[in-house]
């Protein structure tokens, strides 16, 4: 009877204690990602990235570059052939495609949800209210895999990779299992950056659409 009883009573406790314990893994997941992200004030790289789709074939690879400066200002730049460039000042972004010869200008998303790049450039104070943050330490590189908390999201889930402290790579997916992969190559932190390359300046005869 007293081991019976002993047998529930651990079983009780044992599931009392697991939500706690996975609440503070959670905390200790995002206040470590919180501080990879918040030590990087500016940041500069060169990036590849890979678009799958849900089999795994390959259906876009592009390269670039980018800038960033919290908060929320970046200039991210994809080379030809498929050229383009997204550019935000914390809070307009303008998007322009010079094949088309046409700038697309809408006010600034500040959900993290629905913009990634603010990941690497805004707050990111509210990680914990916007995703559910799981980790995996394995020394000197750090995994989170950020999973949003609401359905209306670019994004199923979101893989961050640090290597000794700096951002190495991105993973998206969205839910109909396409992936996309970018890396991010010679990546410099917290230079001084002039704030005028985040305003962009529309070239004469190009059509400007506003959302």
């Amino acid at each position: 009877m007293l081991k019976s009883l002993f047998r529930h009573s651990l079983a009780a406790l044992c599931l009392f204690s697991l939500p706690a314990m996975v609440m503070a893994d959670e905390d200790a997941a995002a206040q470590r990602l919180n501080t990879l992200l918040s030590n990087a004030s500016t940041m500069t790289a060169d990036f590849s990235q890979m678009t799958l789709s849900a089999n795994g074939a390959s259906m876009q690879e592009t390269t670039g570059n980018l800038a960033l400066k919290r908060p929320g200002m970046f200039r991210w730049h994809t080379d030809a052939p498929a050229e383009q460039e997204l550019v935000s000042n914390g809070q307009t972004i303008w998007l322009y495609d010079p094949d088309l010869e046409q700038v697309t200008i809408q006010e600034m998303d500040q959900r993290l949800t629905h913009t990634p790049a603010l990941l690497l450039s805004g707050d990111v104070s509210k990680l914990q209210e916007n995703f559910t943050i799981t980790w995996e330490d394995s020394g000197n590189v750090i995994d989170f895999t950020l999973t949003p908390k609401v359905s209306d999201t670019l994004f199923d889930s979101l893989r961050l990779s640090f290597r000794d402290g700096v951002i190495n790579d991105m993973q998206m997916s969205d839910a109909v299992g396409q992936r996309t992969n970018i890396l991010f190559q010679d990546v410099q932190l917290n230079q001084s950056m002039n704030e005028e390359q985040f305003t962009f300046d529309i070239p004469d005869g190009i059509d400007v659409i506003s959302e």
